[in-house]
């Protein structure tokens, strides 16, 4: 009985959060954004752009990551995680469209952009390439339904044109990835210089790269456990490894990059800022000198909690680019109203509910073209407690 006690909390907590996030959806839509927010002119864009936008694109970075591993580099062993990574990065961004539309104070006009160019703006940019690349991953993961319904002809049609599909999808990423730091440089003067920096659209991009990795570990991770599945550890290492590089990569270059302009120097002003600069930097750091350890690297655990230290450090970034810095420079105050909390909460729930029922439905941790014809003899391996398991040898 207390087996089921665990689901039966967690499926009451969603279930409580839908209806909450059903209730906010009526106020939204019908009172409009002054009732279900605290946002006003001096501050428009809060919440739902800071984390829900800026923070799911990023996390949903996964899918052109591993996409462009497997196809363009041809590194066919990380090939079992590729599908989860795509599911991922497809729901990120049908939840970042949603989260749009709460945002957006007109959002039946969503579709302007498309129609209505103006190739001077960032946001037109970036409204066309998530919009291509989310049809990109639609088109990435349809393969899983076709062979989840048996449809040979059309599965065979799309994987000969899946290379540059992946290669379209890549493009777009890395456009839209560093669009979203583009929109802040038009801000010199309105966002603190401990987050404002000529270079904005590199870090962006580079921190999407490591939030790739580290999101596949993570979803790994607890796939692993939600379904019972083993997933070869040396994969998970090899993806640590890459992620220990990329994290120095980008605080080497975001440290050097405020030395030059002299940004240090407001770490030594009182005020919350200088604690959440520290924050988001321990949050990197601290992963980064882990996972250059040997000893760390060899236990899926630390792995997983280092991947879990850096995506709160890339969220607590996003978070002060698009809010603490603001409220820095601006000198004005904002506090989420309970309900954008609340938007946000369901829409993460959401994520994991469809991300759960898809793999429940579709073969998204195997594919039928490449299961073995004959029986392969497997030595016998102990059981071991923790997610990640390595496959046992073959004979």
């Amino acid at each position: 009985m207390t087996r089921f006690l665990p689901k039966t909390f967690w499926q009451l907590v969603f279930a409580a959060l839908m209806a909450a996030s059903a209730y906010v959806t009526f106020v939204r839509f019908y009172h409009g954004l002054g009732s279900s927010t605290n946002l006003n002119d001096q501050f428009p864009w809060g919440l739902w752009i800071g984390f829900d936008v800026l923070c799911g694109v990023g996390l949903a970075a996964g899918g052109f990551t591993l996409a462009a591993t497997v196809h363009i580099f041809h590194l066919e062993r990380f090939k079992p995680i590729v599908r989860p990574a795509i599911l991922t990065a497809f729901i990120g961004y049908l939840l970042v469209i949603v989260a749009l539309m709460f945002d957006l104070g007109q959002p039946w006009r969503i579709w302007h952009p498309l129609i209505m160019w103006n190739p001077r703006s960032v946001m037109f940019e970036v409204g066309w390439c998530v919009t291509l690349y989310t049809t990109v991953l639609a088109l990435e993961f349809a393969p899983v339904v076709l062979e989840r319904f048996g449809l040979r002809k059309p599965l065979r049609i799309l994987k000969s044109v899946m290379l540059p599909l992946v290669i379209a999808g890549v493009l777009l990423s890395t456009l839209h990835q560093s669009s979203l730091g583009s929109l802040y440089l038009i801000m010199p003067h309105k966002l603190s210089p401990l987050w404002y920096s000529p270079l904005l659209p590199i870090l962006f991009y580079i921190s999407a790269i490591g939030v790739g990795l580290a999101m596949t570990i993570f979803e790994s991770y607890h796939s692993s456990r939600a379904f019972g599945r083993q997933l070869e550890f040396p994969l998970v290492k090899r993806l640590s490894e890459v992620l220990a590089v990329v994290l120095a990569f980008y605080l080497a270059l975001r440290l050097v990059d405020m030395k030059s302009r002299g940004a240090f120097q407001l770490l030594e002003s009182p005020g919350i800022e200088r604690w959440l600069f520290g924050l988001e930097m321990v949050l990197m750091a601290l992963p980064m000198l882990l996972l250059f350890r040997e000893k760390i690297r060899n236990q899926p655990r630390a792995i997983y909690w280092c991947s879990v230290s850096y995506l709160m450090g890339f969220m607590a970034h996003r978070m002060n680019v698009a809010i603490t810095g603001i409220e820095s420079a601006s000198g004005v105050r904002y506090t989420p109203k309970w309900m954008e909390v609340v938007i946000t909460l369901g829409l993460i729930a959401l994520g994991f509910a469809v991300f759960r029922w898809v793999t429940a439905l579709l073969p998204i941790f195997s594919d039928e073209e490449e299961r073995p014809s004959i029986a392969i003899k497997v030595k016998p391996m102990p059981v071991r407690n923790d997610a990640f398991q390595t496959v046992a040898p073959v004979r």
